[in-house]
């Protein structure tokens, strides 16, 4: 089993800069892919960014310049530095853990104000 504890969020101003963190417990593999996801209220979820073996990582498009996910495989924690935030930011921010099947957190939201 995994477990994965979101957190970092907060209240944050256009242009201001927030650190997320993914804690992730149980039988981990530095090998499987880690991903961040958002939801905003009224909209499906969608993909932000993945890191997968070797540091690879991907990006939405409109997030690419602005967010940078890291990982550290010795504390098991995946990182979202976001940077010059956006009102379209604002959103519930989970963490995915890819194995055999996927882990899920329970998100940890993401305000920010124009």
């Amino acid at each position: 089993q995994v477990q994965l504890v979101e957190s970092g969020g907060g209240l944050v101003q256009a242009g201001g800069s927030l650190r997320l963190s993914c804690a992730a417990s149980g039988t981990i593999s530095s090998i499987n892919a880690m991903a961040w996801f958002r939801q905003a209220p009224g909209k499906q979820r969608e993909w932000v960014a993945t890191i997968a073996s070797g540091g690879i990582t991907s990006y939405l498009d409109s997030v690419r310049g602005r967010f940078t996910i890291s990982r550290d495989s010795a504390k098991n924690t995946v990182y979202l530095q976001m940077n010059s935030l956006k009102p379209e930011d604002t959103a519930l921010y989970y963490c995915r853990y890819r194995a055999i099947r996927d882990y899920w957190g329970q998100g940890t939201q993401v305000t920010v104000s124009s």
